[in-house]
């Protein structure tokens, strides 16, 4: 059955970015971001503590070509940027002012979808293939299955602050790398990359600051 959904979520998300479709995610699995007390990593293999998470937290350059399922991937940007109160619009990161100016933007070779984290939708940006533009000069981020990338969104002029951007980019990136290790999932914080490219092809504004990447991949 996971291994269908797998499949599943690869053609919904392919098509969806070929057609221009909003693509819903499922609710994210919290429980394998943390585990009771009196449970141990033996019995319960889908989850971790958060001390061996950040015990075991690695940088890592080495990726299969295995896909990530919906259901992984909703957690992971849930842990990155996602609602933790509903009756409050909080967020799962710090946010300086409540800003909230971090966007994570899921990108393949099929083209590029903004994580909307208030409807739990990946929304299409375009169907570009920005990966070389991510690269750098690093091939082994053509070998992940996908990139995150991080940018600070400095449109709101009551709260603009690039310095708080970098910050709050940097909680996000955590989070993604602690998230990363408790779902068996491998990551690496990457500030190389061609932004003019990158800015070119997402049509960002000058309030956009693109800050880190993150290749994802087992």
């Amino acid at each position: 059955m996971k291994k269908i959904l797998s499949i599943c979520f690869c053609l919904a998300f392919c098509s969806g970015m070929m057609a221009q479709g909003t693509v819903q995610l499922p609710q994210p699995d919290v429980s394998k971001l943390s585990m009771p007390l009196g449970e141990t990593l033996k019995t319960r293999r889908s989850s971790m503590p958060l001390g061996e998470a950040l015990k075991t937290r690695r940088s890592y350059r080495e990726y299969s070509n295995k896909e990530i399922d919906m259901a992984t991937l909703s957690t992971l940007l849930w842990a990155a940027t996602g609602i933790s109160d509903q009756a409050t619009g909080k967020i799962t990161a710090p946010s300086a002012v409540n800003m909230q100016d971090v966007k994570v933007y899921v990108c393949t070779v099929k083209g590029v979808c903004r994580y909307d984290q208030k409807a739990n939708t990946l929304v299409p940006v375009s169907d570009k293939n920005i990966i070389d533009a991510l690269v750098a000069g690093q091939q082994f981020v053509k070998d992940a299955p996908m990139t995150l990338l991080l940018v600070s969104d400095q449109s709101n002029a009551r709260r603009k602050n690039a310095h708080y951007g970098d910050i709050d980019t940097g909680y996000v990136s955590q989070n993604i790398y602690l998230a990363c290790t408790a779902l068996g999932l491998k990551t690496v914080a990457r500030a190389m990359m061609d932004q003019d490219a990158i800015r070119t092809a997402l049509n960002f504004s000058e309030d956009i600051i693109i800050e880190l990447n993150h290749p994802i991949g087992y």
